[in-house]
């Protein structure tokens, strides 16, 4: 079986200011030193964006708005990202499902609105601790990513990442048992969408991960990278996630 090259994403969430340049020129140091064997990315503030293109690491958004533009006070578009030199951008990430009410449907068109202006749409689904506790795990993760993934959507154009919301930020992670589970019916959903295809579709983990367990769980079957949030904002702790590619 065929299997993807690895993206390694930093979500910098609402953290940093100008100042943080500093870290990605020491992350491009360090990933053109020690030829890393995957896809870098990071996803800053907005604020961020035009400060930080252009440096050698990709640089992604963390949201966009549905539309191409309009009256949408504080919004950002796909087109305006594009515009920045944005390549990547996030969309349905637990924070703003639970956050700002964000559906399946709302995911959805931010993703195809992404897509269609040639960004690739990293689409985030998984479970609540209670719907963890409750063995619903595996028909919420179906639920949002058939419900997520966009009519236009291609295998060139879509990223998977699967974040249990119980383990983001607190420390506690699943095992790599679990995370096999879950991805493999994440690998089967995505060949049931673009046929063999499907395989090439890179799946990310995230949760808690960190330089002392990235090995083992880039190491599970299906696993084609993470989507990284505080272990980011440090090149040298980023990186050690990096390293385990």
């Amino acid at each position: 079986m065929a299997t993807p090259r690895a993206l390694v994403a930093g979500n910098w969430k609402m953290n940093g200011l100008k100042a943080s340049a500093v870290e990605i020129e020491k992350l491009n140091a360090l990933v053109r030193e020690n030829k890393a064997d995957c896809d870098v990315l990071i996803c800053p503030p907005a604020t961020l964006i035009s400060t930080l293109t252009g440096k050698g690491i990709e640089i992604g958004a963390q949201d966009c708005h549905m539309n191409i533009r309009g009256a949408h006070t504080g919004d950002i578009s796909a087109e305006m990202l594009k515009d920045l030199g944005c390549s990547y951008v996030i969309v349905g990430h637990s924070e703003r499902r639970a956050d700002h009410g964000e559906t399946n449907e709302i995911v959805r068109a931010k993703a195809a609105a992404a897509q269609e202006q040639g960004l690739t749409a990293i689409i985030c689904v998984g479970e609540t601790d209670a719907e963890r506790e409750s063995g619903e795990t595996l028909d919420v993760v179906t639920s949002q990513v058939r419900g997520s993934i966009p009519e236009g959507a291609t295998v060139a154009n879509t990223v998977i990442a699967y974040e249990p919301v119980w383990a983001i930020g607190t420390g506690k992670t699943p095992t790599t048992d679990d995370v096999a589970e879950v991805h493999a019916v994440i690998r089967n959903l995505l060949m049931d969408r673009f046929g063999e295809e499907g395989e090439m579709v890179r799946i990310q983990y995230g949760g808690s991960v960190k330089a002392s367990n990235a090995a083992e769980l880039m190491a599970v079957p299906n696993v084609n990278g993470a989507l990284v949030g505080g272990a980011s904002l440090k090149a040298e702790d980023f990186y050690g996630i990096i390293a385990t590619y």
